[in-house]
């Protein structure tokens, strides 16, 4: 493995890591506020959602003008608000119900979330431990070089 092989795993592994803790962040606050009926911009909060794109790098071979195109990591492209309609709750009395007693309430789904926060959890230590394997195996080739 080459040193830009090296710095390339470590690259892409660490973009994944930045990316998957966004996601973990915009998770949480999606649960924190999955209650919430009257925000800042008015109305009830309104869930969020990462998108994440491939990072493409070129590179030259053989002289190649062009270049090739390999994967370099992902990263956040934003974080967009979703457009599912609300939960519509009947709570007659709240202080935001309409006259039948509905209570517009978060697009937000408690089950589904944390099934996102597991799955960025996986992703996050599966990041980590191609660092560490990574590590690893350069701290190895490092000892062979130094017998």
């Amino acid at each position: 493995m080459g040193m830009d092989n090296m710095l390339s795993v470590l690259d892409i592994s660490s973009s994944g890591l930045s990316a998957e803790r966004i996601r973990m962040n915009v998770i949480a606050n999606n649960i924190a506020n999955a209650n919430a009926t009257e925000t800042l911009e008015g109305g009830p909060y309104r869930k969020e959602n990462v998108v994440f794109s491939s990072v493409l790098n070129k590179t030259l071979k053989n002289g190649d003008v062009k270049g090739a195109e390999r994967l370099g990591g992902v990263k956040v492209q934003g974080i967009v608000k979703s457009t599912e309609p609300f939960n519509k709750v009947y709570i007659p009395g709240h202080p935001k119900s309409d006259a039948k007693g509905f209570v517009d309430m978060p697009n937000v789904n408690i089950m589904m979330e944390m099934v996102d926060l597991v799955t960025a959890t996986r992703s996050y230590e599966a990041n980590l431990a191609v660092i560490n394997s990574s590590k690893d195996m350069n701290n190895r080739a490092l000892s062979i070089i130094g017998k």
